[in-house]
């Protein structure tokens, strides 16, 4: 199984920190909140929204509100606030924090292998370098 660690800098009890880490490892969330989105981010998610419209044929103003919609479902499942609570998606995780009189300031998400690109040489092409770096030394 994949292996993940959540830090979570939060206010609130323990059991809200482990329920906002559990909710952070299952959900991948982006960011806290929808400012927090990178601009570069949400530049691609609109464009890729307005071109998926405009292949609809529908008119500008209802493309129009087709990218806010698409934009705005991003901006919910993209961010820890907006989110639906895993352990109960009634729930919002903004709502569950308010309720539990909570907050946080900052999380940090790790996967183990993730960031690392696997290398896809040739094993023999790899035996024959070092080989041929041997001679050369020799």
């Amino acid at each position: 199984g994949k292996r993940i660690g959540v830090l979570v800098d939060h206010s609130g009890s323990d059991v809200v920190g482990k329920d906002i880490a559990m909710h952070i490892a299952a959900s991948k969330p982006l960011c806290i909140s929808e400012s927090e989105v990178p601009a570069d981010v949400l530049d691609k998610e609109r464009d890729i929204a307005k071109a998926q419209a405009e292949a609809s044929g529908k008119p500008a103003e209802i493309v129009e509100k087709m990218v806010l919609g698409k934009v705005n479902k991003f901006l919910k499942e993209s961010t820890l606030l907006g989110q639906p609570f895993i352990k109960d998606d009634s729930l919002s995780v903004e709502k569950y924090l308010k309720g539990a009189n909570a907050s946080v300031t900052k999380f940090i998400r790790y996967e183990v292998g993730e960031g690392l690109e696997k290398r896809s040489e040739n094993f023999a092409d790899e035996v024959q370098k070092q080989i041929d770096d041997l001679k050369d030394k020799g």
